[in-house]
């Protein structure tokens, strides 16, 4: 199951720049997870400051 982003995100980017698929992108008031391209690595979980990243 590929992981979301809720509204805690204050688009700070460090999720971003640790996905290895490269499957989180800017959205327009927070970033997005691609669910097709994710693979559930958990990388972005570790890197998000604000808790802000759950299992979807």
């Amino acid at each position: 199951m590929a992981y979301v982003i809720n509204d805690e995100c204050t688009a700070c980017g460090a999720c971003a720049s640790a996905c290895p698929v490269e499957a989180i992108a800017e959205g327009e008031e927070k970033y997005t997870i691609d669910p097709d391209t994710c693979t559930d690595c958990g990388l972005c979980v570790e890197e998000c400051p604000f808790d802000a990243i759950k299992q979807g």
